[in-house]
């Protein structure tokens, strides 16, 4: 009898990266490896699938009765796969040809090409391709055989890949492999993960309207925001995406990575600083939904003094933790409400007077809502981290009435470790917390406070301690289980599980004793 062959283990993506990583080491500075690997990413992603849609289409040719000498010029109609929202890969741009000339000198510049050819033939990535593939310093022998890596990659709707936030997952791998080698702005950077995205998401249900991040990052926000349209019957047409980027390359990830998912979006016409120079000046979102750095302390400039958005106190120069609230906050519309992630260190801190623009933004009814995270959510932190949910019409808009009071989640014991440095967030937790908040604002939602998870805290109660947000002072203790065993029965049991281990205690002792004697004989 024939032995059955083995199935060869499938890479995690991760775990494809690091090899990728090995592919560069000595040639490239490890800072500079998600830009090279990026780009390859990106045109694998595209190329399978114009290809899965190429398959699909020479299958309805096929069934139509199209005769085979005809189907090249079928297949090769541009309109067959940007109308099915994929982009046009020109022949000299699709993978199979990248990969045909890998180990050849020229694969730098055959790179560049493609991307060229990218650009010129898809408007949304104008600019935006990363090139210089062919320069003198990128070995291009381990070019090739990083291509060969990438090719191992399926990135089609039945691909373990084919459906996530790719190019994020990408960036947010090299940023926390290397973030020691990172420097600027972007080295505090995080992506942010899915169960965090989609638990902003759920809870914040951007259904219509104008959906806007000023830290947009690799665009993980809008994307996740688009699934959620999309999964409850609507259209991506209805939500208006506004962004905003720091980091020139991180600013061209996301363009790249929105262009995929065909999500329309306004990001500037460049990279640029939020706070010093902001490229929506006008916007009042309908939700806004951000992760912006955690505790970034290089954000003051002099013109900032007076700025009109610190309606509620002049943040600290040494943290922008409230200068982003406060920024959240003034791009709101009249209706508007915003979810956010930003560290612990703002629930309670008091330096800088960010105690008392805390106070001032729960005296004026502006905070709903606060959940405390589980750790090792991200892959590249370890801060802790709590949700934010502040809204301009807590007097209803669509919801009850909910004013002087504010809604505490303490979520820290849920999530399942994947590994032994990441958690995440199943989607029934996910449930748990959304619907625990919706229960609360929704008209009859039948919302109760649950002991050491849940509670709805008046303002005279938020005030007696110090305007302080954290959600573990006021959840309390959870409720204890339920005890039916009648005390004689368990004062018997425990005293039989004492003498039972005492009994054993001395069978061991025994033991230890035959086995020493054995020794000296």
């Amino acid at each position: 009898m024939a032995r059955a062959a083995k199935l060869k283990p499938t890479k995690t993506l991760e775990q494809t990266l690091w090899e990728a990583a090995d592919k560069l080491r000595g040639n490239q500075e490890p800072s500079e490896y998600k830009h090279v690997v990026l780009g390859l990413v990106f045109l694998k992603y595209i190329s399978d699938r114009f290809e899965e849609r190429r398959a699909t289409l020479e299958a309805e040719l096929a069934a139509e009765g199209i005769k085979p000498k005809r189907l090249p010029d079928f297949l090769e109609d541009r309109d067959e796969y940007t109308s099915h929202n994929v982009f046009w890969v020109p022949e000299l741009a699709r993978w199979g040809y990248i990969q045909s000339v890998a180990k050849q000198p020229e694969i730098g510049q055959q790179i560049d090409q493609a991307m060229d050819i990218i650009e010129k033939e898809n408007s949304s990535l104008r600019g935006v391709l990363p090139r210089n593939y062919g320069r003198d310093g990128l070995d291009k022998r381990r070019l090739g055989e990083l291509v060969d890596l990438i090719g191992s990659i399926g990135f089609t709707e039945t691909d373990d890949h084919g459906a996530d936030d790719v190019l994020g997952r990408v960036y947010e791998y090299f940023l926390g492999q290397f973030a020691g080698k990172e420097t600027g702005k972007d080295a505090g950077a995080f992506y942010t993960p899915r169960s965090v995205v989609k638990t902003l998401v759920e809870m914040l249900e951007p259904y219509k309207g104008r959906v806007y991040d000023p830290a947009a990052g690799s665009g993980g926000m809008f994307v996740q925001s688009a699934e959620f349209v999309k999964a409850h019957g609507g259209k991506r047409t209805d939500i208006s995406v506004y962004g905003q980027e720091f980091t020139d390359t991180t600013w061209k990830l996301a363009k790249m990575n929105l262009a995929l998912r065909g999500i329309e979006a306004d990001m500037g016409l460049r990279s640029a600083d939020s706070f010093t120079d902001d490229l929506h000046p006008d916007l009042r979102a309908d939700f806004v939904i951000a992760n912006p750095p955690f505790n970034i302390s290089d954000w003051w400039a002099p013109k900032l003094a007076d700025d009109h958005r610190w309606k509620y106190g002049t943040p600290s120069q040494r943290n922008a933790n409230f200068a982003w609230v406060q920024h959240f906050i003034h791009h709101l519309s009249p209706r508007g409400t915003a979810g956010f992630v930003l560290a612990n260190g703002s629930l309670s801190s008091k330096s800088g007077g960010e105690g008392e623009i805390r106070r001032k933004l729960v005296e004026a009814d502006l905070v709903d809502c606060i959940v405390a995270m589980p750790d090792k959510l991200f892959f590249n932190t370890g801060i802790p981290v709590s949700l934010w949910f502040v809204s301009r019409a807590r007097h209803g808009n669509g919801h009850r009435e909910r004013r002087g009071e504010v809604l505490f989640i303490d979520a820290r014991k849920l999530g399942t470790m994947e590994s032994r440095r990441l958690r995440v967030l199943p989607d029934d937790d996910i449930a748990k917390i959304a619907d625990t908040y919706h229960a609360w604002r929704n008209h009859d939602g039948g919302y109760e406070d649950v002991p050491g998870f849940a509670k709805a805290a008046s303002l005279a109660e938020i005030a007696k301690h110090g305007f302080i947000l954290t959600p573990g002072r006021y959840v309390g203790a959870a409720a204890a289980e339920a005890d039916n065993e009648p005390i004689d029965e368990k004062i018997e049991r425990l005293t039989n599980e004492l003498f039972a281990e005492f009994k054993r205690g001395h069978e061991l002792e025994n033991e230890v004793q035959r086995r020493l004697e054995a020794l000296d004989s």
